[in-house]
């Protein structure tokens, strides 16, 4: 008896594959949220917390890996075939004049609508997230040798004279930064002879043997290489008479600025609560979604116990991200 092979369904896989990707940036979603919520006062004061996860973040192996290979790479598809169902699904939830249906009566009609409107505003909200964050907003890292130090532009405020004390930030205007830059100047046309014979020593061929003289030297050099490693961080970013430079020992402390400084606006916070109430809505109705589609839930009554699990985790973490974004500034930072 000859079997015949079925041609294999693209549609069905790639909606599975679609399916797979949006629970594992659920989960994401929920590690994001508790990060941030850890910079309001609800968790810590300072934003203690919010700093240690970002910094464990941060020292990551392979970090630039990660985020392309398990966040940009699954977030990109998840969109790209995410698009496709939008421009081929219909919504008949709401009223309409009589040209198409409208099966407003059932609650998991309306839940399909949302979970497409909800679409269009992160399709959006992903990419000017990621862009004023990852790109524009991102901290300026400088080595300098077993440390590091983060500069941020951020505008000032009354209250940032002593939350940059309690959490050990130095703030620059651009006169501070001029006084740096002559600073640097000066020691550079100070230490030309040890500058020059620096680089002769590390552009000399081999062998070598260690010279105490020549230790300190290039100690001397090393010092004002560090210099202006830092110097070059304060003019990463031009700033105005309301900006200041702030630089912080660490990542998370520099990310904690830009997040208190995003949110001093009500604007961006409307934006981001609008955002959060969108990501929540879309990830957790769409978590059940993959429960039905993957038969982890297949009687009526577990479907039904698990749509409650699923929007009672949502509004617990939708509650933590507005938390994140009107609690930094205005409970936890504001002075």
């Amino acid at each position: 008896m000859t079997t015949v092979a079925l041609p294999i369904d693209r549609a069905f896989v790639w909606r599975r594959l679609h399916s797979l990707l949006g629970l594992w940036i659920v989960i994401f979603l929920i590690e994001h949220l508790l990060t941030n919520s850890q910079a309001a006062l609800l968790i810590g004061a300072n934003g203690e917390g919010f700093i240690r996860a970002v910094n464990f973040l941060k020292n990551l192996p392979y970090l630039h890996v990660i985020e392309i290979v398990l966040l940009g790479v699954p977030i990109f598809m998840h969109m790209v075939w995410g698009i496709r169902v939008l421009m081929t699904s219909k919504m008949n939830s709401f009223s309409s004049k009589g040209n198409r249906p409208t099966l407003n009566r059932y609650a998991r009609n309306h839940a399909y609508s949302w979970q497409r409107i909800t679409s269009w505003l992160l399709l959006i909200g992903i990419i000017a997230h990621v862009g004023y964050m990852r790109f524009y907003m991102y901290p300026k890292g400088v080595e300098l040798g077993e440390n590091n130090a983060y500069f941020v532009r951020i505008s000032m405020d009354p209250g940032l004279y002593t939350v940059s004390d309690r959490l050990g930030v130095k703030l620059y205007d651009q006169a501070a930064i001029e006084a740096v830059k002559e600073r640097v100047e000066h020691q550079g046309s100070m230490m030309q002879g040890v500058i020059e014979n620096s680089e002769a020593i590390l552009e000399s061929p081999p062998p070598y043997s260690y010279k105490k003289s020549v230790a300190a030297m290039m100690a001397q050099f090393q010092n004002w290489e560090d210099q202006k490693a830092y110097l070059k961080g304060l003019e990463a970013c031009s700033i105005n008479h309301h900006q200041v430079i702030a630089e912080a020992s660490n990542f998370g402390t520099a990310t904690l600025l830009i997040v208190r400084d995003s949110f001093k606006s009500p604007f961006k916070c409307i934006l981001y609560t609008l955002f959060v109430m969108a990501a929540v809505y879309h990830g957790f109705n769409g978590l059940w979604t993959f429960m039905i589609t993957w038969g982890i839930v297949i009687r009526m009554r577990s479907q039904s116990r698990a749509v409650n699990w699923c929007y009672g985790v949502m509004f617990l973490l939708c509650f933590l991200g507005i938390a994140a974004v009107w609690g930094t500034y205005f409970i936890n930072l504001r002075n």
